[in-house]
């Protein structure tokens, strides 16, 4: 066995660059949060091939003294805290000392500042670890670093990385990051001499458009809340949703972070709106006392640890989700965009009737008070001043959408995902509520069952009593639902006693009136829903629309997808090249 001895400290560094410096992305970080951290306002980056060849960094912040230029590259030397007490609340960026070593462990890099009440600046280089002299340099207040040909002395780790575009995409989405976190400061990125970003200051509703695009913009909605904490930022509507997480970011005071509780916090916020696999886009501010957070969690400091994670998770769940909840008439609509010349238009699959039995009267009464003000078939003014936002009905389309007219121009909705929303949501308050209303049924409806769905009825009859159902055992091998949910006197009760079973004999009772209970009201809602191909009147149709007004989240069906859309005039010109 070798003898134990220290490491040499080029290599000691060279270790540590491997878990801070895992390609240029990780470089073009840790100098851009030194930029914040000096209280920069303009900041400039400029890469060469992808950044594998330069990265270049620029600001005007305060700058490091003469002295201090070679302890920039000492590893474990920093300005930014002193004591134990300073990193139990660590309020900058960058904190561990150790960044600008390990970077010039494995580059040449050249480092030169100006303070600001020096009256000159001055430049030093480090090369394998190696620090140069101090030498003068023409420089204006504020801080340049460049680093050059990484890991030219370890080429096992130069074979890793991987294409130029690809690494000038991942550098890419740090300078993002940085962006996002301050709107206040002027950005500018170059690639191979290229200027691709150009940022002014401006507020963050701005800032984000400008990052992310207009289509989220256009979609996103403001999250704010305070307390012991704070949340601020946006949330994309659940109709702006993406294939890949790659729209995600959540600000921790200032410093970007990828932590498993704010993501599930956040996933739960979108679970009753999100239409299948796909992800929600936010960016988020959550501000904490730095004393009740550790961030000394990893050397690349993009993970952290809360000392009472239940209530952060709860704090953002809640204001996430009351951002998400507005009515159709507090949230923007999703938005139609005109067909190119050229395109055709491809017809919605078509959503076949499930035979319920819905009488026209007794769907007109489930709506009775909101009709008790309808005037009939002609539409009203939708420029009057009290005109609802959703307007006026016009006509149903095939069975399936009600066309309507509002100040903006035209308003297309699905009318079973639009009532099939509204009446989850009347299903969750009066479950929560112990509200639930129940509906006997003059003729029991009567279904074979198996000994086991027998002995859940029996078993969990409570449960049962709890969701709106009255089930009994009628013969070893039948039950008659005698009474249901009276929103939903007109589904099929023995469909939906079967699905509730179902859930109790796999969940266990208690799930299903917890975990499981949204998924249960979505099925029961969906069943209880007005199917396609049903004739609705203009008085039903404009009831329906005021019921949406009034609906949480009543913009996305159960599932996820959008309950009614927004043409505006300009959009109906462009199609038919009015002006032209």
């Amino acid at each position: 066995m070798p003898a134990i001895r220290p490491l040499p400290e080029t290599l000691i560094s060279q270790i540590a660059a491997g878990e801070v410096v895992e390609r240029p992305a990780s470089v073009l970080k840790e100098l851009l949060e030194n930029s914040l951290d000096a209280g920069a306002t303009e900041i400039g980056v400029a890469l060469v091939e992808g950044g594998v060849k330069q990265i270049r960094v620029t600001d005007n912040g305060s700058g490091i003294a003469k002295d201090d230029l070679p302890m920039a590259f000492a590893r474990h030397a920093t300005s930014k805290i002193a004591t134990l007490e300073d990193l139990e609340q660590v309020r900058s960026l960058g904190f561990r000392g150790e960044a600008l070593a390990s970077i010039a462990s494995v580059a040449r890099v050249g480092l030169a500042s100006r303070a600001a009440d020096a009256a000159r600046g001055f430049v030093v280089r480090a090369e394998g670890g190696a620090v140069g002299i101090v030498e003068p340099a023409a420089q204006p207040q504020g801080t340049a670093v460049e680093v050059g040909d990484l890991y030219y002395n370890t080429p096992a780790r130069r074979k890793f990385l991987k294409s130029e575009p690809t690494e000038f995409g991942h550098c890419e989405e740090v300078f993002t990051r940085a962006v996002l976190s301050r709107p206040g400061v002027t950005f500018t990125l170059k690639h191979n001499d290229r200027v691709v970003a150009r940022l002014a200051p401006g507020d963050a509703a701005k800032r984000v458009e400008a990052a992310l695009g207009a289509e989220f913009a256009r979609s996103m909605r403001t999250v704010a809340a305070n307390g012991a904490l704070a949340i601020s930022g946006f949330v994309g509507s659940p109709a702006y949703t993406r294939a890949a997480r790659d729209a995600q970011f959540v600000y921790v005071n200032g410093r970007f972070v990828r932590d498993k509780l704010l993501a599930h916090a956040l996933r739960e916020a979108y679970r009753d709106v999100l239409h299948g696999e796909r992800h929600p886009a936010y960016v988020l501010f959550l501000q904490i006392d730095p004393r009740a957070i550790d961030v000394n969690v990893h050397p690349a400091k993009i993970e952290i640890r809360f000392r009472d994670p239940r209530a952060v998770h709860q704090f953002v769940f809640h204001a996430v989700a009351k951002g998400l909840s507005g009515t159709a008439a507090e949230t923007p609509a999703a938005l139609v965009t005109p067909l190119a010349e050229g395109h055709a238009l491809t017809p919605r699959a078509y959503q076949p009737a499930l035979g319920l039995a819905q009488p026209v009267a007794r769907y007109t009464a489930m709506f009775a008070e909101r009709q008790a003000g309808s005037t009939g078939a002609a539409p009203g003014d939708v420029n009057a001043a009290d005109a609802p936002p959703l307007g006026f009905a016009l006509a149903q389309l095939h069975g399936i959408y009600i066309l309507a007219q509002n100040r903006d121009g035209l308003v297309l909705v699905d009318m079973h995902a639009a009532h099939e929303r509204i009446l989850y949501e009347r299903l969750k308050g009066a479950l929560d509520s112990r509200a639930m209303n129940t509906q006997k049924l003059l003729i029991p409806a009567t279904f074979h069952a198996d000994r086991v769905d027998v002995a859940t009825a029996e078993e969990h009859s409570t449960t049962l009593n709890q969701l709106g159902f009255d089930v009994a055992a009628i013969s070893p091998f039948a039950l008659a639902v005698r009474a249901v949910p009276s929103m939903l006197a007109d589904a099929d009760a023995s469909v939906l006693a079967r699905a509730l079973l179902r859930d109790i004999r796999e969940y266990g009772a208690s799930r299903v009136l917890t975990e499981r209970r949204d998924e249960l009201l979505g099925t029961m809602a969906c069943h209880g829903a007005v199917r396609a191909n049903r004739t609705l009147t203009i008085p039903e149709m404009n009831a329906l629309l005021r019921e949406m007004e009034e609906t949480e989240r009543s913009g996305q069906c159960n599932h996820g997808r959008p309950t009614w859309f927004q043409m505006s005039l300009a959009d109906l010109d462009k199609l038919f090249m009015r002006g032209r």
